[in-house]
């Protein structure tokens, strides 16, 4: 195991370079683009695949970003006799999550990408906004190559139970603002 600490600005952005050197991650996002990831602490894990970054995570990547109060990346190890690289395989991010791409702004309390379906999963107080327009629920799945979401309401609450709404979940909210 290795673990890096980053607390200045100079050491962040330097163990950002150093974790996408170490790891060559493939990008999740956009095709060949480089990934930049900062935050205050980081924490590489070689047995389970994966690099954890905690502390107000920022990480960029072409038109998307997601910030977070820690970010996992799961990888798995692509070996050729030529070379190897990491390739990652899902990105689990939690605490004041926020995903932005382009005029698509989504924020939830727990965030799961999946590279090989690219998906973006977002679960906890889901909403998103395409420009002024906002729709919450339970779930939101984002399709990043079709650039479409698709909204889940958990179970409908009425009377007494709407006081505990956040533990049985709620129906799909849909704001529309028209000019």
């Amino acid at each position: 195991m290795m673990i890096f600490c980053c607390q200045h600005s100079l050491f962040r952005r330097l163990c950002a370079l150093f974790s996408l050197l170490i790891f060559m991650v493939s990008p999740c996002f956009a095709d060949n683009a480089p990934i930049q990831v900062e935050a205050d602490h980081m924490t590489s894990t070689e047995k389970t695949n994966s690099v954890t970054f905690t502390g107000d995570v920022d990480a960029k990547q072409a038109d998307v970003r997601i910030r977070s109060d820690k970010m996992v990346v799961h990888y798995r190890e692509n070996k050729t006799k030529q070379s190897s690289s990491k390739e990652v395989e899902k990105l689990v991010c939690t605490g004041n999550v926020e995903l932005t791409r382009a005029e698509w702004l989504g924020t939830s309390k727990k965030m799961i990408y999946l590279a090989k379906e690219r998906q973006v999963i977002l679960t906890g107080n889901a909403k998103a906004w395409q420009g002024q327009n906002m729709v919450s629920g339970e779930k939101i799945i984002y399709y990043l190559d079709e650039g479409r979401s698709e909204v889940i309401g958990g179970p409908r609450v009425t009377g007494a139970e709407q006081q505990d709404k956040d533990k049985k979940g709620s129906r799909v909210n849909m704001t529309i603002l028209q000019n």
